[in-house]
């Protein structure tokens, strides 16, 4: 008996170093969060697929949106990628919507972030 999937998605996943800040953080216990700081950012993105054959090909996926965020957003003085007041949920917005993506997910130091679905 054979089973058909009612979903496949392929993904690519990578990290990159940035910095950024929660400028608006009303948290006394995080306040420190108001201030630039560094994470090892952590991407896990998605793509809805409509068969086996890799009609999404991952790595290419993956190439381009690295070439994406370091165009954007690479800061040569720092070495770093800078996300400015960005928060994981609005990093995971902006590459979903620009590379079509079914969920991406972004988090710090491979410990806490966000997952973002898109219609």
């Amino acid at each position: 008996m054979s089973t058909k999937a009612s979903l496949t998605e392929v993904f690519c996943s990578f990290q990159l170093d940035g910095i950024h800040y929660w400028e608006n953080c009303d948290i006394p216990e995080v306040s420190y969060l108001k201030h630039p700081h560094r994470h090892m950012f952590g991407f896990k993105c998605y793509v809805t697929v409509s068969h086996s054959d890799r009609n999404v090909e991952f790595i290419k996926l993956k190439h381009a949106i690295i070439e994406y965020l370091t165009a954007k957003y690479f800061n040569i003085d720092f070495n770093s990628h800078m996300f400015g007041g960005q928060s994981c949920e609005m990093i995971a917005t902006e590459i979903g919507e620009k590379f079509s993506l079914s969920r991406c997910e972004v988090n710090e130091d491979g410990e806490n972030g966000s997952v973002v679905y898109f219609d």
